[in-house]
């Protein structure tokens, strides 16, 4: 599928909920990234992913903080590699791929609170 069909088929809903693995929220980030001033990009992937969840029955399962974080670390690793597709960009840096990445930025606590899922939170660590 190419990266039109998939967001495509991702904001259609026609993309199946076992197809939008971690792997596939990346690539959803990169491309909207790639098309995109940085908060357009965050609003349409919000936006995106509300609807995603909404329609597999799990309107309560989006999370502003991980969405935010995730697509500020994609920006800033697109940014030091221009030009690079998706797919590259995951092969140079594969700790993108590891769902435990935001451990290094939030205590578990703080990522699992209320209040970050709700909004943008940043950690409290000092």
């Amino acid at each position: 599928m190419t990266d039109t069909e998939f967001l495509a088929a991702f904001e259609d809903g026609s993309l199946p909920p076992q197809a939008f693995d971690h792997r596939a929220h990346l690539r959803t980030a990169c491309l909207y990234l790639a098309s995109r001033p940085f908060l357009e990009a965050c609003i349409a992937m919000r936006d995106g992913l509300r609807a995603f969840a909404a329609r597999a029955g799990k309107a309560g399962l989006y999370h502003e903080t991980i969405t935010v974080a995730f697509m500020s670390i994609v920006a800033e690793r697109r940014a030091a590699a221009p030009g690079l597709g998706w797919e590259a960009l995951l092969e140079r840096h594969s700790d993108l791929c590891d769902r435990a990445l935001l451990a290094r930025y939030y205590a578990p606590q703080r990522l699992a609170s209320p209040a970050a899922r709700a909004c943008f939170v940043l950690d409290e660590r000092g």
